[in-house]
């Protein structure tokens, strides 16, 4: 498969696993009481940056991310085992988001995020025991694991970034300066890929060729408008131009140009205007300043100013290190997941929450006393406020856990109604 920086992926983590009912019926042990086990968390899906994985071609290939269920609790107080979580790598870089927004920006090799948390596990019948049921015959069901719909992309991490339009000599100048083999040919768009290469000595540094742009890429011309997030990462910008172009500081002002439109803040980025194919003109040096005063001329054919063009690279990026801050994971902390939920499902509703579903299962139905406790409970819990904003209407069946109700408002309770 070729480059992917796009991918969409849907997270699907473990349910947990059931809570046991168990009674112990044993000679000689009278009233043995309840010994069922609780269920095992369900596995949660992790993304974690891994070295060796350059772009979401798997991820593209298999977007399915299932994380394995726990195991349900056992009788004599044996715990289910917990489901093993989903660890899928990623490359250096990747964004991550979903319906709501940014998950996490993640940066540097181990670094991971959990983008779908695991079921909690039901508890068994034995955690669910005290005075008042001292031997409760049912048990907690395990939670549902969350889903969450994904979209990745990958902005690669790269302290150089070659810019320019096509057929700038981008591709050859970064075969010189590292040991990169791009594709290299005489016509436009011969990039259709970002490359990376690693130049430097004793101190390395990566250089990443993008694609070429061109004007109106800011807006989805071309093919460098996809490639165009590549730049962001980039701790300093060189800006290739052809010397031997029919206009060349037109052509750095167009590329400054779809910058400032993609990103205001590239603009503020260090950067170094070399001017390539200097075998082709008489005066490179004064050719290439009409661009800007402190640009380089070189030649990746004769290999005239490389080592110029490397000890100025190299002065400027470790001006770039000193003065931009270091990158670093970012992950978007939000609220846990809801008590409950409120879901339509035809003519009827239903009430989705692990508290608000044991509440119901430990009420005695028969006794009027408890039911009104009960809906006196879920009004606070903010249940019944939820189901009308939901379209819930008097004489709607609301199901909650396994049993269904008619639902009847708590004013209508207190003057003399049932549920």
């Amino acid at each position: 498969m070729s480059f992917v920086d796009e991918a969409g992926a849907v997270a699907r983590a473990g349910r947990g696993g059931d809570g046991s009912a168990s009674i112990r019926r044993e000679p000689f042990t009278p009233r043995g009481g309840p010994d069922g086990g609780n269920g095992g968390p369900g596995g949660s899906v992790v993304l974690e940056v891994a070295t060796g994985v350059h772009d979401l071609s798997a991820l593209a290939d298999s977007p399915h991310l299932v994380a394995a269920g726990g195991r349900p609790g056992g009788r004599s107080r044996r715990d289910g085992a917990a489901g093993g979580d989903l660890v899928a790598p990623i490359p250096d870089g990747t964004v991550v988001t979903d319906d709501r927004g940014l998950v996490a920006d993640l940066v540097g090799e181990g670094t991971r995020v959990v983008v779908a948390r695991g079921g909690r596990g039901g508890r068994g019948n034995a955690a669910l025991a005290g005075p008042r049921n001292p031997a409760p015959g049912t048990a907690e069901a395990g939670e549902p694991g969350e889903e969450r719909r994904l979209r990745l992309e990958l902005r690669i991490v790269a302290d150089v970034g070659l810019v320019g339009l096509p057929n700038a000599g981008k591709s050859t100048l970064l075969s010189r300066l590292t040991a990169a083999k791009p594709k290299i040919a005489d016509y436009p768009f011969t990039t259709l890929v970002p490359n990376l290469g690693v130049a430097g000595d004793e101190r390395r540094y990566v250089i990443a060729d993008v694609p070429g742009l061109v004007e109106g890429a800011s807006e989805g011309k071309g093919l460098g408008h996809r490639f165009l997030r590549h730049v962001t990462r980039c701790l300093t910008l060189v800006h290739v131009v052809d010397l031997a172009a029919a206009d060349l500081v037109q052509d750095f002002a167009t590329v400054r140009a779809e910058l400032k439109a993609f990103d205001p803040e590239l603009l503020d980025r260090p950067f170094l205007v070399v001017g390539t194919k200097a075998d082709l003109v008489e005066d490179p040096l004064g050719v290439v300043r009409m661009a800007h005063r402190e640009a380089v001329a070189v030649s990746s054919v004769t290999g005239e100013g490389l080592e110029k063009l490397e000890e100025r690279l190299g002065s400027v990026l470790e001006e770039a290190r000193a003065s931009l801050p270091p990158r670093r994971t970012f992950a978007v902390l939000r609220p846990g997941r809801d008590r409950f939920v409120v879901r339509r499902e035809g003519e009827r509703f239903r009430v989705i929450g692990r508290e608000v579903e044991r509440w119901v299962a430990e009420t005695d139905l028969d006794d009027p006393e408890e039911v009104v406790a009960l809906q006196r409970r879920l009004v606070r819990e903010g249940v019944e406020r939820q189901l009308a904003a939901t379209g819930a209407r008097r004489g709607d069946e609301v199901v909650i856990g396994d049993r269904a109700f008619e639902f009847i408002p708590e004013e209508e309770v207190a003057h003399g109604g049932a549920s």
